[in-house]
């Protein structure tokens, strides 16, 4: 089979011919049609992971195939692979063939798109957890979405509707606002809300944030994901925080790896059926370089996938 190969951290992988792997007790068989490309991928690879696996190895954390054989799974069923290390602490999805244990695989639904299969799970459950389980969002409240036109703030801003709040997006300009899902309420570009908002789901950080915060009305509570515009800032804990009583939440998705299975459950039929949408940018497997540098100089809408023929 071909898969790609990584044998030097902070070089371009590979693809490189070898032999078919093969299912032991308790792991599926499974013929790939399409691996997520992510940050995390971009990550290993370069060796800066904290634990980074030993070299050579095939790269990739999310996929979605065909089984191909497995105790668990009837030949033919499509389905959806992430976690029991793949990628990390063993071989990954960057493969025609994959072997991964049997809790690692799960069922698809029929007529789902792979290659929105296998991107779905990082973003969505995110989404999800930081919308329900951290803001506990409730219906009517103004919920602010900085980054709105990514993969992850686009799916916060439709799960906000979905429950009955009023999504207003934040994005850093025109060409970013025209990828914002219509059913925000409000886009502001380039700037904080004017109104008073409930919560803030914060997706970017950097030295923006403060100003975001001061957009929160007293009592609310400010939801921090990601931080892409930097890891640094300078908070008034004063004016900012305490006097209006701001709640500043974390997003830590390893230690909510339960709640993210469960809604994975429910969101992957809910994209399948296109309630909620999820833009995949999709590169053919022999181009994974080209792939993730695309992926790294901010030039993939949604989420990357690389598709094997």
């Amino acid at each position: 089979m071909r898969a790609i190969r990584l044998h030097t951290f902070g070089a371009d992988p590979a693809i490189e011919t070898v032999p078919d792997p093969v299912a032991g007790p308790g792991e599926t068989l499974v013929r790939i049609v399409a691996a997520a490309a992510g940050h995390l991928d971009r990550t290993i690879i370069s060796g800066d992971f904290l634990e980074p696996p030993a070299l050579p190895y095939t790269p990739g954390v999310e996929a979605a195939g065909v089984v191909v054989s497995s105790a668990a799974y009837a030949e033919g069923t499509p389905v959806w692979l992430r976690g029991g290390g793949l990628g990390v602490a063993r071989d990954g999805t960057w493969s025609e063939l994959v072997v991964a244990p049997d809790a690692a695989v799960h069922p698809m639904p029929r007529d789902c798109d792979f290659a929105l299969a296998a991107c779905f799970y990082t973003a969505a459950t995110t989404a999800h957890v930081a919308l329900h389980e951290v803001a506990r969002v409730r219906p009517g409240e103004r919920v602010a979405v900085s980054g709105a036109a990514g993969s992850v703030g686009a799916l916060v801003v439709q799960l906000a509707a979905a429950a009955g709040a009023v999504p207003v997006a934040l994005v850093a300009d025109d060409a970013r606002a025209a990828l914002v899902p219509p059913v925000a309420v409000e886009v502001v570009v380039g700037a904080a809300p004017a109104k008073p908002v409930d919560v803030l789901v914060d997706t970017m950080g950097g030295p923006e944030l403060p100003e975001l915060l001061r957009s929160v009305a007293p009592g609310g509570r400010a939801v921090l994901i990601g931080y892409v515009s930097g890891t640094r800032l300078e908070l008034d804990l004063s004016r900012d925080l305490i006097q209006r009583d701001v709640s500043l939440l974390p997003v830590n998705m390893l230690r909510r790896q339960q709640a993210a299975r469960e809604a994975a459950d429910t969101l992957l039929p809910r994209l399948a059926r296109g309630e909620l949408t999820l833009p995949v940018t999709r590169y053919p497997f022999g181009q994974a370089p080209a792939a993730l540098a695309a992926l790294a100089q901010g030039q993939v809408t949604g989420r990357l996938a690389l598709t094997v023929d």
